[in-house]
């Protein structure tokens, strides 16, 4: 999964970490109502957002080198 993140832009990166977000508020929603189905999905999907955040910051950092 990281080797995928690491070549897209950072539109495509920011893009996708919103659509995460989005996945995992649904994630947490179901478990409070009790119908989640496998809850290891939501430490999954809270470390791929973690992932893109990283890449979106080094993106950043090597922008603001140039």
């Amino acid at each position: 999964m990281k080797k995928d993140f690491k070549n897209m832009s950072k539109a495509e990166l920011v893009a996708k970490r919103d659509e995460l977000k989005k996945k995992y508020m649904d994630l947490r929603f179901q478990k409070v109502i009790g119908h989640l189905d496998n809850p290891v999905q939501i430490r999954t999907m809270r470390r791929q957002i973690a992932c893109l955040n990283t890449l979106i910051h080094q993106q950043n950092a090597a922008e603001s080198e140039k």
